[in-house]
């Protein structure tokens, strides 16, 4: 999976990219398939925002997180609310496939 990381008024450090690369891959073990992410980290009057976007075949999913503590929590965050959209998303084709039988 290719992760496109950006920063608004953020300093992409090292340890910031490993942490979103390792949060990322959690988000693989629902789908192998995802094409690419995009995550934008800000920083908007003490208030740490991160939004993240998955494309997968035919489908594009979007979450934004916000903390008022650090980047980290915004990042876990946003990757639980990525990681339920997927497996929402799993269960509405496995449903499908179902049914149609």
């Amino acid at each position: 999976m290719q992760i496109n990381l950006s920063g608004h008024h953020v300093e992409l450090t090292d340890a910031l990219k490993g942490y979103v690369d390792e949060k990322f891959e959690r988000l693989t073990r629902h789908n192998d398939h995802i094409n690419s992410a995009q995550v934008i980290l800000s920083i908007d009057s003490q208030l740490h925002c991160a939004e993240g976007r998955l494309r997968l075949s035919g489908v594009e999913l979007f979450a934004k997180s916000e903390s008022q503590d650090d980047m980290y929590a915004a990042i876990d965050t946003l990757v639980d609310k990525l990681d339920r959209q997927l497996k929402d998303h799993k269960d509405k084709i496995i449903g499908r496939k179902q049914h149609a039988r």
